[in-house]
């Protein structure tokens, strides 16, 4: 069993805590504020800032929050290396695609693929294009709109609705590899000098072409697999700051629809609100505002039962 422990930036803790909420698990131990369980590996977050990743996939996780790990753990990894990226990767034209959405009980699921060459890159550059995380809300929803207009992109927004039609037959990886496969496949036939597609790594390569294999139309291009892609390529950053503005512009819009505010995240608000909807519209009614198959829903529930 693999361990790998990281000191990360209150930013970093943030983005990490709201990224594993729905798979957070209960713990009274001293020092701890947060923990999860996720792709066989316990995430656990200390007061100290320090986060310890343990268990069969310690170094993926580990590497979503820091593209350099410790030296000693570094070398017991057997997933890809980013040494087997292109060295001029970063100076390449490049399809990047990116999600957002996975980790939060409402709202949509929406991935992105978004071609950028050499020549935009001093643009992007000057707009302070860079990983969403990094960036405010209202910088995101000011970006996203200049980025559409000026890089060619593909799309693909999944209600909640249709993710949990989905969900059934797909689990939430292969519904991901599903997804980045049709936004790239249908953008590559329209940048023919793209050199190859950089997925922002969200499961081990194998696992990916493993799903991959199932779908009937796959993308031409080379795929490169990374973890934090969107620091390795501007066309990365592009496609999570788009994505984050839908999600953002489209939780709202659900939010109206419901009547109320939709939190993003999988915490305890999201099970408030959802006992509310439960209450007020009926348990069929969070099918369009929430995937159903989080913990959450089994919360909600309960919740909604008890204050009867």
């Amino acid at each position: 069993m693999e361990t790998i422990v990281l000191k990360l930036t209150p930013s970093e803790i943030t983005a990490l805590i709201d990224y594993y909420q729905a798979s957070k698990t209960t713990t009274k131990a001293q020092y701890v504020t947060f923990s999860a369980k996720y792709n066989h590996t316990t995430i656990t977050v200390y007061t100290s800032n320090k986060v310890m990743f343990q268990g069969q996939h310690a170094q993926i996780e580990a590497k979503r929050w820091k593209s350099e790990l410790p030296e000693k753990k570094a070398k017991k990894t057997n997933t890809t290396s980013t040494a087997t990226l292109p060295k001029n990767l970063a100076t390449l034209p490049l399809i990047g695609s990116d999600e957002v959405g996975n980790g939060s009980y409402f709202g949509p699921l929406v991935v992105c693929a978004t071609f950028v060459g050499p020549e935009q890159f001093d643009t992007l550059k000057q707009w302070g294009v860079k990983d969403s995380k990094l960036l405010t809300d209202a910088q995101i929803l000011a970006l996203a709109p200049k980025l559409k207009a000026f890089l060619l992109h593909q799309e693909l927004v999944v209600l909640p609705e249709k993710y949990n039609q989905i969900q059934p037959k797909y689990n939430a990886v292969r519904m991901k590899v599903a997804l980045h496969n049709q936004a790239i496949a249908l953008l590559e036939n329209k940048v023919p000098e793209a050199k190859g597609a950089l997925i922002d790594q969200f499961t081990p390569e194998q696992t990916y072409r493993k799903y991959l294999a199932s779908e009937k139309k796959q993308a031409n291009l080379p795929l490169y697999f990374v973890t934090k892609g969107e620091q390795y390529h501007l066309a990365v950053a592009s496609a999570s700051i788009i994505c984050r503005a839908t999600f953002l512009t489209t939780l709202a819009e659900l939010s109206t629809q419901a009547n109320i505010t939709l939190p993003s995240g999988a915490g305890k608000a999201s099970d408030d609100v959802a006992a509310r909807i439960i209450k007020t519209k009926g348990i069929d009614a969070l099918r369009y505002f929430a995937k159903l198959h989080f913990a959450n829903t089994q919360k909600a529930i309960q919740q909604a039962q008890n204050k009867k």
